[in-house]
This record gives C-alpha cells, structure tokens and sequence, in this order.
C-alpha cells in the first residue's frame, strides 16, 4: 500500500473574498481564509455561507487617513475603506468595529495617497489592543513598515516591498513578535526583489512568515497558490516551519480541516505544493492524528 500522511488543511491570511468566487475554496485544501479589507456586512454574510466547509476571519474596512488609500478605487466600495479624521475618530471607528464580528483592524499606509498621522496610527494600533483585536497593517512607500513595526502593529500583510529593511528593523520587528504575510508572489521585476531580499533576512533573523495570497489581486488562484509555496521556500522555510507557516493549527475537527494525501509527510516547499494539489478532505479525520503545525497563528 502507498504510504499516507495526514495534515491540516491550509490558511490564507490575506484575500478578499468580494473579489473572487469564493464557491470554489469550498472544494479546496484551503480550510481558512482571513479576509483583510472588505465592506464587513458583505464579508460577513460569505462567511456564513462558506461555512463550515470554510473557516474566515476578517478585519472589516481599510482604516485610513482622509483621502488615503484604496479611497476612490474600482474594487474599494464606501464600505470597504474607513477614512479617520483624527485620534477620537480612530478610537469611534475601531470600538464600533468591535461590534461587527471583526477579529483584526486593517491599517493602510500608502505613501501615494495622504497618509495617517502618528497620532491617527498610534491610536488605531493602542485601540485595537484595547478591543481585543489585532492590528495589521498594508505598508506601502519608503519607511512606512518601518513606521508600522515602530508603531507596535502586530503584523504587516506584505512582506514589505518598497524599500530594503536596515538589518535592525527587521531584528526590532522579529524582537516584536510580529509575523509578516507573504504575499511574495503578487510582486515582479524590482518590486520582488526587495521583497525576497526582506523575506530572506527576516526568516534568518527568526521571524514568522505566514502564508497568504492577497487572493483578488489579479491573477491569484483561487485555492491554493503553487507559486507562493514555492516562494516561501526560496525565502528559507523547510520542513515544521515551513508547514507551521501555510497550515492550520491544531488536528482540524469533524467539518473537513484534515486532508489526506498519498506519499511521505511533505517537507519541502515543492512537495508540499505537490502533497496539497492531490490531497482530500478527511470528514471526520482519524482519531489521534497530530499535527506538525500546532501553535498560535497570527
């Protein structure tokens, strides 16, 4: 008989769901999604509908400065973008934020367009800590991740991709705690770059990179992305960390979050992309089964 190795299935902590077919992951070896910018009433009801087959946690709107980004485009109705006026106003948005089922508030940093003040990010950052919900943060343009990890945000949703990190920014991030999700694979030309520059060093230093898309920003599939595993291994995850960083915690449970796949237990990044593209939910999985991605995800 072929040898059979069982894993949770995996999480993509950064889509957007009013952007795709969110049908499709239904029969996917994606059992989680974070969804992270979207009109919350909308997010909310495509939870509901996706569940229980999956899993989706969302931050709600974009936070962001008056005029700042994504305000005025295509993809970004009224309700998917939360302009704050200033830190009473940021302590109102995220307090009312609370209330809508919303487990992380989604900061936007775009130098392109007008940006929060330190006082509007601090404020964002230390309600959200108040609220019990995390702080994550898009940081786009020269030293805006800087300012996000100086900050105390608990994660950016990009491995940052503007600038190249100086080597103690990265060390005050990883000192932090703070993962980076990858979204390596959206990137081209010398935008990708830096960021794998970023990636590599923030890995080496000892830093969390998780595993996510940014499903909806172009051409990403809808499922699982062979091209971001791969990336993840070229910025140098293997074996437990590897599948720590693309998997759900825990043994999964009784509504499909265990797959089932023939062959060894993956260990690269190229046989865990092979590993998930043949592998089947397990409804319920077998008893006893652990997972080599147990811990606290971001």
């Amino acid at each position: 008989m072929p040898e059979v190795a069982y894993l949770p299935g995996v999480v993509d902590r950064h889509v957007h769901l009013t952007l795709v077919d969110a049908s499709q992951l239904r029969d996917s070896a994606v059992v989680e999604v974070h969804d992270l910018g979207g009109d919350p009433v909308v997010v909310g009801a495509l939870a509901s509908a996706l569940s229980p087959a999956v899993h989706v946690r969302y931050a709600g709107p974009f936070h962001t400065a008056v005029g700042g980004y994504p305000s005025g485009r295509s993809w970004a109705p009224d309700a998917a973008v939360r302009q704050v006026t200033d830190p009473a106003d940021a302590v109102r948005a995220v307090t009312g934020l609370r209330d809508t089922g919303a487990s992380a508030v989604k900061i936007a940093l775009n130098a392109d367009m007008p940006l929060l003040d330190e006082a509007c990010l601090t404020a964002l950052i230390a309600t959200a800590r108040r609220c019990g919900l995390r702080s994550l943060v898009h940081a786009e343009g020269t030293g805006q991740a800087t300012r996000a990890i100086a900050a105390g945000a608990d994660a950016l949703v990009h491995t940052p991709w503007s600038d190249a990190l100086p080597d103690a920014v990265i060390r005050e991030a990883v000192g932090r705690g703070m993962p980076w999700i990858s979204t390596l694979a959206i990137h081209e030309g010398a935008a990708f770059g830096v960021a794998m520059d970023n990636a590599r060093r923030f890995v080496a230093h000892g830093g969390r990179l998780l595993y996510g898309t940014d499903m909806g920003n172009g051409l990403t599939p809808v499922g699982v992305s062979a091209a971001e595993l791969t990336l993840l291994g070229e910025a140098g995850l293997a074996g437990d960390a590897l599948r720590a960083a693309v998997l759900r915690p825990g043994t999964g449970g009784s509504t499909g979050d265990m797959l089932r796949g023939e062959g060894p237990l993956p260990g690269t990044a190229a046989e865990l992309a092979s590993w998930l593209a043949t592998a089947e939910r397990q409804v319920p999985h077998p008893a006893g089964v652990r997972s080599p991605a147990e811990g606290e995800e971001s």
